[in-house]
């Protein structure tokens, strides 16, 4: 029978999230959350010290024995297997990291234990779009684009409105759509390519340069506005570099005063656990949900039949309103 310590640990593994604060990195947050695993999961009560059979000698008895000794059949505990002897039951736990944050960044960050590495890595592979909240802050520029670095440049922001942003950030998803049917190696004029944007499975193959699926402003309040960016294969120093080319558009500067992750998948901020609630006790609990809410979700899809789709003829017309119909269906996925 399995120690408790390793029951626990056949729970804990698997996927869940945090919420890491800005200012933090990304390692110090793992190492405390593997640490406080550790701790848990070593608390858990050991069993009992195994018990060995050993002949004792003692004083006295009978007097006709050699020297006086008698030996008696004992029952003793087996030091070499006692928790001092052997130490704790678990001294490292594999924890594993998604889509990195850096320091100056906040938000949903995925961790793994055990076997939910396995399941990341395959997780990654399904092309999963993240969702960022970008603050701006308009009139001034910087040489590493954020509100802390080195100013080098100061504008005027009066004559910027939010429909000017707005067409500003239709321009650039407009070119950055067009990027990601040319990253995904399909024929834009096949049924595959159809059926893909329809299940929304249409992406880069592989890896790519990043790719803005998304952008919306909902928050306009000069000199500071706030945008939500939906993207794939991002880094934050990207996003920042995002919010300079905007600033440029809008014949202004602008400055990025923080990033933050409000979605990475299938994970979003009501599952992140905040700093208080990094224990072993509450990361099983959104372990053991996260399990429960995909098995429910892989139960309903078995049980939704898809209508056939009819292959499309061959030939120019057609061919032409199928590519039409997937920039469309892609598109819309975005919104």
């Amino acid at each position: 029978m399995a120690a408790p310590a390793v029951r626990m640990f056949r729970r804990v593994e698997g996927l869940f999230c945090v919420y890491k604060p800005s200012g933090v990195h990304w390692k110090l947050v793992r190492d405390n959350i593997e640490t406080k695993l550790l701790k848990g999961l070593n608390a858990a009560p050991s069993q009992p010290c195994p018990q060995e059979v050993r002949f004792l000698a003692q004083p006295g008895g009978d007097a006709e024995a050699p020297k006086g000794l008698t030996l008696s059949v004992a029952s003793v505990p087996a030091l070499s297997k006692h928790p001092l002897v052997t130490g704790p039951e678990f001294q490292y736990l594999q924890v594993g990291v998604g889509h990195r944050l850096d320091a100056f960044s906040s938000g949903v960050l995925v961790l793994a234990v055990g076997n939910g590495n396995k399941i990341l890595n395959d997780l990654y592979r399904t092309r999963i779009t993240r969702v960022h909240l970008v603050f701006h802050c308009l009139g001034s520029a910087t040489d590493d684009f954020s509100h802390m670095g080195h100013v080098v440049e100061r504008s005027t922001y009066g004559h910027i409105t939010q429909d000017k942003l707005d067409r500003v950030l239709a321009m650039l998803q407009g070119a950055n759509q067009k990027s990601l049917l040319m990253y995904s190696n399909v024929d834009m004029r096949s049924q595959e390519a159809y059926e893909m944007a329809v299940q929304g499975l249409l992406g880069p193959d592989g890896k790519s340069a990043p790719i803005l699926t998304g952008l919306r402003c909902i928050r306009f309040e000069p000199p500071n506005f706030t945008i939500e960016v939906q993207c794939l294969n991002e880094t934050q120093k990207y996003l920042r570099k995002v919010v300079h080319e905007i600033g440029l558009e809008l014949r202004s500067t602008a400055v990025c005063k923080g990033v933050r992750r409000t979605r990475d998948g299938p994970f979003t901020l009501q599952d992140a656990l905040t700093r208080h609630h990094w224990t072993a006790s509450d990361i099983m609990q959104a372990i053991q949900q996260y399990k429960s809410s995909k098995k429910n979700k892989n139960y309903s899809r078995s049980k939704v039949k898809e209508p056939g789709l009819h292959p499309l003829e061959e030939n120019t017309t057609d061919s032409q309103q199928n590519e039409t119909n997937v920039e469309a269906v892609a598109a819309g996925r975005t919104e």
